[in-house]
């Protein structure tokens, strides 16, 4: 006999009632989904109230000297000579100054009245001010210190009472499609917010620290300087530039990270400077035929193309390593190990690993720093031999370095090499970039002085079937490494 489950009254109900509240609580969630795609339900404006009394405008003023015109032009011995002389001597100078303006915008970061800006903002100015948002008046701002590498600038006002501020957030864990508010100055029509998205993340434009957020947030002219929000309301960016062929927002926009810029900020805070690491090497990426011509297994890393007299020279490091590691960390390429060494702190000891004659070596590094070694020369001396005699490899016409081809070159006294004449433009060294003027000082890591020893490194490497040659090249002072097939 078969028992037959029947369930009471209560107990339906109840089973109804939690199939309704588990589709009700799906219906939320997708609800929630839904608004987060859009974004804030309620939208911004609680947020900008919030953030806008620690938003300012900043107007700079500058006094520009101006030609006051041509003087007047009297024969000498005519006898207005001593009219005009006079008259022109208590005239003064012949320059008049005329007054010129700039606007932009700018962040309170702490209570007592620091401010962050960007360094073309102010830069040049003989006063700024500072504006605060929603009739807070104006004070005059005294500049702590710049950075031109990164475009920031630091400023200080003596407010009355304690500013409303805000942090910096951890722009590291914003992600592309994040919604983001930049609020500033734009086109100097005052406080104005605008919202986007986070478009691309870690853009360069040109400098060597660069680490932009790219947004579609509207930023338009006045607003550089000004702050770039998380939902947070946390700083993660500074509105710095923007891409437009007219000038205007076309959604194109560009915020130094956090990242670079709160580190900056603490160092112009204590030193009025920055203080940036320095290890002494000129370097280039690692493409994959340099990887297969040094026995690399991947092309990764930093490639070593001159030493300095520097922490790299004193610490062992040649020309021709490669750079793995810094100090614990995988350097995936130059633009990395860059930014590694500019964010370590000057006279720390860092380990260095490096790929050197097929296997990797670690090296103890005391960093220098960059704002000091600013102008050392990339190229140290060295005689070159004053034979003359030419060869013509693979494309690559070659002559020692004579009197007449270093005048005619521009090359230096201490240049030293073979140098490369005349480069067939069919050849592959063409299409690697070398070019007539080139000196060709190093193949395999090796010394070459003659076209004869360059031709004797091909030949060699044909017959030990090597697919391609590393050769180390110096133009107008600079070293990089070229790969090419030796057939």
């Amino acid at each position: 006999m078969t028992r037959t489950q029947v369930l009471s009254r209560p107990q339906v109900d109840t089973r109804q009632a939690l199939i309704g509240l588990l589709m009700a609580v799906a219906l939320l969630f997708a609800q929630v989904l839904r608004v987060e795609a859009r974004g804030p339900q309620d939208g911004f404006a609680d947020l900008a109230d919030k953030l806008s009394p620690s938003v300012v405008n900043i107007t700079t003023t500058t006094t520009i000297a101006v030609d006051g015109g041509p003087r007047p032009i009297v024969p000498e011995g005519s006898p207005l000579e001593d009219l005009f002389r006079d008259f022109t001597d208590r005239r003064g100078p012949q320059q008049r100054e005329r007054r010129g303006s700039a606007l932009g915008s700018g962040f309170v970061i702490s209570a007592d009245g620091y401010i962050v800006t960007n360094n073309h903002v102010i830069e040049g100015a003989d006063e700024i001010l500072v504006e605060f948002f929603n009739g807070g008046g104006e004070l005059p701002a005294t500049l702590i210190g710049t950075d031109e590498r990164t475009d920031i600038a630091v400023l200080k006002v003596d407010p009355p009472s304690p500013l409303n501020f805000v942090s910096f957030g951890d722009s590291d864990v914003a992600r592309v499609g994040d919604w983001v508010l930049a609020i500033g100055n734009p086109l100097g029509q005052g406080f104005s917010v605008s919202a986007g998205i986070i478009s691309a993340r870690n853009r360069s434009l040109q400098g060597p620290y660069d680490d932009f957020i790219q947004t579609d947030a509207a930023i338009n002219r006045g607003n550089s300087g000004g702050p770039l929000f998380n939902l947070d309301g946390e700083v993660i960016g500074v509105n710095t530039a923007i891409l437009s062929p007219n000038g205007g927002s076309i959604g194109i926009g560009f915020s130094m990270s956090s990242k670079v810029v709160s580190k900056v900020v603490d160092q112009l805070r204590e030193f009025g400077e920055t203080r940036r690491g320095w290890l002494g090497v000129s370097i280039q990426n690692v493409t994959p035929d340099v990887a297969e011509a040094l026995g690399l297994d991947a092309s990764a890393g930093a490639l070593v193309t001159d030493v300095p007299t520097g922490p790299a020279s004193e610490a062992g490091i040649l020309s021709g390593d490669v750079i793995l590691s810094f100090d614990g960390r995988d350097v995936e390429d130059t633009r990395e190990l860059v930014r590694m060494v500019g964010d370590a702190d000057v006279g720390t000891t860092v380990r260095v690993v490096v790929f050197r004659d097929g296997g990797t070596q670690t090296l103890r590094v005391t960093l220098g720093r960059r704002e000091t070694a600013d102008g050392v020369a990339s190229v140290e001396g060295g005689g070159a031999p004053d034979a003359d005699a030419t060869e013509t490899v693979l494309g690559l016409t070659l002559s020692m370095v004579t009197d007449e081809l270093r005048e005619e070159y521009a090359l230096p006294d201490t240049a030293k090499g073979v140098l490369v004449t005349e480069v067939d433009e069919a050849s592959e060294a063409y299409e690697k970039g070398i070019r007539a003027g080139d000196l060709i000082t190093e193949i395999g890591q090796q010394p070459v002085d003659t076209p004869a020893s360059v031709a004797e490194r091909f030949e060699d490497a044909r017959e030990a079937g090597r697919k391609s040659l590393l050769l180390l090249l110096q133009r107008e002072g600079q070293s990089r490494f070229v790969a090419v097939s030796p057939s």
